[in-house]
């Protein structure tokens, strides 16, 4: 690793002096900028500015203003130049020429004022419709703001339909074959746990949604943790001057109905912006659970068939406000809110386990009732500021956030014992359990960038995280008509995380070639204790993170890459809690809170023809990988599940995604991943163990615009057969359906969507390891029909929102939360 740094920070002074010599030899010294703005005088972004030779206007070369409606040409030769400023809905305006000389070298031009057109439609809008996936350099983008498949669903349900996206039965998120996602929200970590993020994305409503970006490998700016990269949900932001807004109401029905709705409102001056967001969904459905498995001992066999019926009912909102106030035109700071409440149970729960000696014999049976009930709730605060040092680009922003979580979980597990003839054979055995938690999560980060050149760019920030959680789980055993604590099974468990990190990245290019080199500096400092175990971890740890990124244009058609990117993932705060959680008295999950943190070193080439066909072949190498690990207690005759170090695990993958136009009218999109993962450890219960599968996953989106105001969507998805850790995981598959309709010119639509048309989708799971002999069948309410219903109104003078980023994202994707 030692030299490997070493190596990057040569490169780094290698290209600093190729840099320099650069510039010597650069002979231009001439200068154009200046600022346009509307006929309120309202600075203009995302105006094209051309700059054209004055002798016969030949275009020389091209920009667009940045936020604050700036541009700049510089390096420019002597000559004579005019000025070209264009943007829909507004005249064309010309300025100059402006004659550069030695001793004219130097032109701002005063503030350009752009006069909306007389011939402009005032009651027509014109919408670019983006693809449904969108290939970009670094990342794949899933723009769902306006997709049929997307209403009236939740943030988890769309990322099920996102391309190289798959999703347990549990919500855990993998991308590509491979688990350890950082989830983050407009470029920010949650911080939350793997179950806590699950349920912050079942209360985020798909309508608030605007873009999904899938960043495979992601450079040193990001935090270091998620070893198989980073999937940024992007929320909608309101783009327009005045007040303006977005009413939104579904319903659904599969085998219970559902409900969702939601009302943004934006309000956008010169001088500051105020928005606001409500979001609620209503959901019933109904979860089977179905395990099989054999208890094998030195002296007998014992067969269990469980058989768990669930119906669960579900409430949650999710919300966001702030404002933005533009203190000048470089200088903007903000100040937001955003959170969310989700709140449920699952009381009609009927579990019934037959035990027999042999196959298909009932010597014995355990009837049980086990209701439960739930309450989450999230909330963040967030103080942003950027800052505009220059025209050239040099940029400063910070962001400062405080979330709170808190979770609360009743649990009742109601025990009737009976023998072969179904007759009561020993008093009931009844117990309740009880799991308050608490998180809170400090996190400020400073973000810098400097334009040393017209190539070159130098980014560097900083960033510490503080993050302090405290879970309780109560026990009470229902003895002689009497509530009675159970200390041998209830615990407390406190943990501590500091995460203090610093990072430099250097963009360079080169003609046709571009290059990025960045390196991650992460220190962390953690404690757990469980209070009641007296057992305490603590640990300070310090790691570099290494990235390269290169990408060269070898022609018009045709593009490769490679990158490199060594990253890290630390447990799941729930992962290290030592509570027991039973789903029964014979299936239950436990913490392990001597986990250690995961290595990966990825590497990546790729290649793009027309970008229209991507292909990327990957491999990835991680040590002390962290793993969910199904298995029997031959001794308790029990299933349980936890998460376990295991050696290694390799992992290769070959991804081929390709959006095509087939017709003016169709056009499709299909990605293709083919993964082998191995995982491997010398010590599994006892034994070596060693597991592997190659398998692929295949999405396929088709859009078809019957009309100007209609739109019909397909969607299907097949993943095959695959190992993860020590389970065998079965195929899984389904086909979604949607058409739009748009009126009132396209300010009101109408959504028609059929999620798992045909009722495919079940979660079947075996072993991989020859002597734990079991099967989990599960089925969920997949198969949902919506209607959804949108309605725009308001202001629409477009404007570009400023972008925000959140310094705490990572911490909260760590905390879990159930429901």
């Amino acid at each position: 690793m030692r030299n490997l740094t070493t190596g990057i920070l040569a490169c780094i002074i290698s290209l600093f002096t190729l840099s320099a010599a650069n510039s010597q030899t650069n002979n231009g010294t001439g200068k154009l900028s200046g600022k346009v703005q509307d006929e309120k005088h309202i600075n203009q972004s995302y105006v094209s500015v051309s700059l054209l030779a004055a002798k016969d206007s030949t275009l020389i070369k091209g920009s667009i203003t940045d936020d604050n409606g700036s541009y700049l040409f510089e390096r420019l030769p002597e000559g004579q130049y005019l000025v070209a400023f264009n943007m829909m809905g507004y005249n064309r305006v010309f300025k100059g020429p402006y004659t550069i000389n030695a001793t004219h070298k130097n032109y701002n031009i005063d503030n350009v004022e752009l006069i909306p057109s007389s011939k402009q439609l005032n009651s027509v809008n014109i919408v670019a419709r983006k693809p449904l996936v969108e290939r970009q350099i670094d990342k794949t983008v899933l723009n769902v703001e306006n997709s049929v498949l997307a209403a009236g669903n939740t943030a988890l349900e769309i990322l099920e339909k996102a391309p190289g996206v798959s999703v347990d039965k549990d919500g855990n998120v993998s991308l590509r074959g491979k688990t350890g996602v950082t989830v983050m929200l407009d470029g920010k970590p949650t911080y939350l746990s793997s179950e806590q993020l699950a349920n912050l994305l079942r209360s985020t409503e798909g309508n608030a949604i605007q873009s999904i970006e899938l960043i495979t490998n992601p450079s040193a700016k990001y935090d270091a943790a998620g070893n198989s990269g980073i999937i940024n949900i992007k929320l909608k932001k309101n783009r327009n001057y005045g007040t303006n807004g977005s009413l939104t109401a579904g319903a659904g029905y599969g085998k219970y109905y559902k409900a969702n709705g939601g009302l943004s409102l934006n309000h956008r001056e010169k001088k500051f912006n105020a928005f606001g967001e409500f979001n609620f969904g209503k959901n019933k459905r109904f979860h089977n659970l179905d395990i099989d498995r054999v208890n094998n001992t030195a002296t007998d066999q014992t067969f269990f068939r469980q058989t768990s019926a669930q119906i669960g009912q579900r409430q949650n909102y999710n919300y966001k406000a702030g404002i933005d106030y533009f203190i000048n035109d470089k200088n903007t700071i903000g100040v937001a809110v955003n959170g969310y409440r989700a709140t449920g149970d699952n009381n009609d729960t009927k579990v019934v386990t037959l035990i027999g000696s042999q196959p298909f014999k009932t010597d014995s049976s355990v009837v049980a009732s086990n209701p439960n009930q739930y309450k989450y709730t999230g909330i963040t605060y967030n103080v942003n500021y950027k800052g505009t040092i220059d025209t050239a680009g040099q940029e400063i922003s910070a962001d400062a956030d405080y979330s709170r979580y808190n979770g609360l979980q009743n649990s009742n597990y109601n025990n009737t014992y009976l023998n072969a003839d179904g007759q009561p054979s020993k008093a009931p055995y009844i117990f309740r359990n009880r799991t308050p938690s608490l998180v809170k999560i400090w996190a400020g980060k400073v973000d810098y960038t400097l334009p040393i050149n017209k190539k070159m760019k130098l980014e560097t920030g900083l960033k510490s995280s503080k993050v302090s959680t405290d879970n309780v789980s109560s026990f009470e055993n229902f003895l002689n008509n009497n509530w009675q604590n159970d200390l041998t099974r209830s615990d407390h468990f406190i943990y501590d995380e500091n995460i203090n990190a610093g990072y430099v990245n250097l963009n360079r290019e080169f003609k046709g070639l571009t290059v990025q080199l960045g390196l991650r500096a992460e220190q962390t400092n953690s404690k757990g204790n469980s209070v009641s175990k007296q057992q305490i971890s603590d640990r300070h740890y310090f790691d570099l993170f290494p990235s390269v990124f290169v990408n060269r244009v070898l022609s018009k058609n045709h593009e490769v890459g490679f990158s490199y990117s060594r990253r890290i993932d630390r447990p799941d705060y729930e992962d290290l809690n030592p509570f027991v959680y039973f789903v029964d008295l014979y299936t239950y999950s436990m913490g392990n809170p001597f986990l250690n943190p995961q290595y990966t070193n990825s590497f990546e080439v790729s290649y793009s023809y027309k970008k229209t066909i991507n292909a990327t072949l990957g491999y990835s190498h991680t040590n002390n990988a962290i793993s969910r690990v199904l298995v029997s207690d031959t001794a308790k005759k029990t299933l349980f599940i936890s998460s376990q170090n295991l050696a290694q695990k390799k992992s290769y993958s070959l991804n081929i995604n390709s959006p095509l136009t087939l017709f003016k009218w169709w056009t499709t999109n299909n990605n293709l991943t083919v993964f082998y993962n191995e995982f491997s450890t010398p010590n599994l219960l006892g034994i070596p163990y060693k597991g592997g599968k190659t398998a692929f996953n295949f999405n396929s989106n088709q859009t078809i615009t019957l009309n100007s105001t209609t739109n019909f969507e397909l969607s299907g998805f097949y993943r095959s057969a695959q190992v993860d850790g020590t389970l065998s995981v079965k195929p899984i598959y389904g086909i979604d359906l949607g058409v739009s309709k748009s009126f009132m010119e396209k300010k009101l639509s109408l959504k028609l969507a059929a999620n798992d048309v045909f009722n495919l989708q079940k979660f079947r799971i075996t072993s991989e390891i020859p002597s734990q002999i079991y099967s989990v069948n599960e089925k969920s309410e997949t198969r949902v029909f919506r209607l959804t219903c949108s309605y725009r109104f308001g202001s629409t003078a477009i404007k570009g929102a400023r972008k925000r980023s959140k310094g705490s994202s990572e911490e909260e994707s760590r905390v879990r939360s159930g429901g």
